[in-house]
């Protein structure tokens, strides 16, 4: 379904709804699947990345949680040498002109 508005068109639709044909009496034969949706390619793609987007957030809440009990208990003890290099690489950052 597009909109014309003065003569133009609108945009079509993406990812749109498939219709499946319905009988002309209105009944489904017995047998027959009764109403059907098929989603296009790009829908299934986004519930894919969204599906993955909550599998890494659990996974840093998890990491998360790992780290502020090594807190809590005195046992976390960062590697110096990523610290060291993290804050040489952000003071050449911020210092550039």
């Amino acid at each position: 379904m597009s909109i014309e508005f003065f003569g133009v068109g609108g945009p079509p639709n993406i990812g749109g709804v498939k219709k499946t044909p319905q009988s002309k009496t209105g009944k489904t034969e017995e047998g027959a699947k009764a109403d059907q949706v098929e989603f296009s390619s790009v829908l299934k793609d986004v519930h894919q990345s969204q599906s993955a987007g909550s599998a890494a957030e659990s996974e840093r809440a998890a990491r998360v949680q790992e780290l502020k009990q090594q807190v809590a208990s005195g046992s976390y003890e960062p590697d110096i040498q990523k610290v060291a290099t993290s804050l040489l690489q952000f003071l050449v950052e911020t210092n550039k002109p």
